[in-house]
């Protein structure tokens, strides 16, 4: 990494103690905060981290900011900027690209900061990254107020036919960096970098039954995440001709004076949630009145669905006071770029330096 990347450790008194054996991972997290409202909630966090993992946080954020975080984990986390070598819109990927090149460990978790592990499933997640090459746990709200029961409406429902997408992922840096990083100008950058992954031919795993904790947010931030998440079904064309065909279908129902129609596709939809919510254990973690969100997240959905179309045709959509246009590259297209292998292109987000390329593997992922 580039001289300008010191740390803020290991000065400072030590935050507690460790247990005898920690695990060998780096844990990175790309922060790039406006205000300090979380600071002391999030560095009690931090603390119980270290702990257990070496905690790399790359901070984005504006200078008086990024000096009060520095002053607040002064030997507790390794603290850095993102590295200004690189270019792109999407500073959470700047972030990740920053962090899984400074890692000192091959197994990386990557978490933002609403995220929040327990030592298990750090454990799980280091054990898993053994045998593959990413890792996808599955993201539960504690605690759950209004708004995130209704999104957990949405997450129910993708358990349902795949997996929900986190706020997490946990990755090989030897895979990682071989594959020269992935693309910092797109919007679903969790989606990008699976799909990256498997088309350099890495293996995947999406095991149900592994939760992690996040926070809810705020309910104004909640609010402006509407129409941007609908946005990221731009990059998966089967989710987004079903989400633009429900207000449709809504509309053809209530001409023809059918509710009955409504009704029980409502029921259908709570039916499909509470499948997800009982998949892999999830009844632990998912209380059963969330499966009732799932009617009123699908009309959601359909409303901001047509609304990001209509971003996408205006130039993209406003993130982190950016506007991105591309949700996530095809997975055609990333295999023709690794296929291609330039030089300058292993050079372009990260450079590969003098790690060992790992040998292709077949494509295929694990039971989830």
């Amino acid at each position: 990494m580039p001289a300008n990347h010191r740390s803020t450790g290991p000065a400072g008194p030590d935050p507690g103690p460790r247990p005898a054996v920690r695990l060998g991972i780096e844990y990175v997290l790309p922060l790039r905060w406006s205000a300090d409202t979380g600071l002391a909630e999030l560095t009690g966090y931090l603390r119980q981290l270290r702990r257990w993992v070496d905690v790399t946080v790359v901070d984005g954020s504006a200078p008086e900011l990024f000096a009060r975080h520095a002053a607040a984990w002064r030997g507790l986390v390794r603290h850095l900027p993102p590295d200004p070598a690189l270019r792109g819109r999407n500073g959470k990927v700047l972030g990740v690209l920053t962090g899984v090149a400074a890692a000192r460990h091959e197994h990386v978790v990557i978490a933002d900061d609403d995220v929040r592990y327990d030592e298990a499933g750090l454990r799980a997640v280091h054990d898993l990254l053994d045998r593959v090459d990413l890792v996808r746990p599955q993201n539960h709200f504690d605690p759950l107020p209004w708004h995130a029961w209704w999104d957990t409406g949405r997450t129910l429902l993708n358990r349902a036919v795949a997996g929900d997408w986190p706020g997490t992922l946990a990755v090989r840096r030897s895979t990682f960096r071989a594959m020269g990083g992935y693309d910092p100008d797109v919007l679903f950058e969790n989606l990008e970098l699976v799909r990256t992954v498997r088309a350099y031919g890495g293996v995947t795993a999406a095991p149900a039954w592994l939760y992690v904790r996040r926070l809810p947010p705020s309910v104004a931030h909640f609010g402006g995440q509407r129409v941007r998440q609908a946005y990221d079904d731009l990059a998966q064309p089967v989710r987004l001709l079903a989400a633009l065909a429900v207000l449709p279908a809504v509309a053809a129902a209530l001409a023809a004076r059918r509710p009955g129609l409504l009704l029980r596709a409502g029921v259908a939809a709570v039916a499909v949630a509470e499948l997800g919510r009982r998949r892999g254990g999830g009844a632990r973690v998912f209380p059963a009145h969330t499966a009732l969100a799932a009617p009123g997240w699908l009309l959601e959905r359909g409303i901001c669905s047509w609304l990001a179309l209509g971003r996408r045709l205006r130039g993209g959509v406003p993130y982190a006071g950016v506007r991105l246009r591309t949700a996530a590259n095809p997975t055609r297209a990333l295999r023709r770029r690794l296929a291609e292998r330039r030089p300058a292109e292993l050079r372009l987000w990260v450079e590969a330096g003098d790690l060992p390329v790992p040998a292709r593997r077949p494509t295929h992922r694990l039971p989830g």
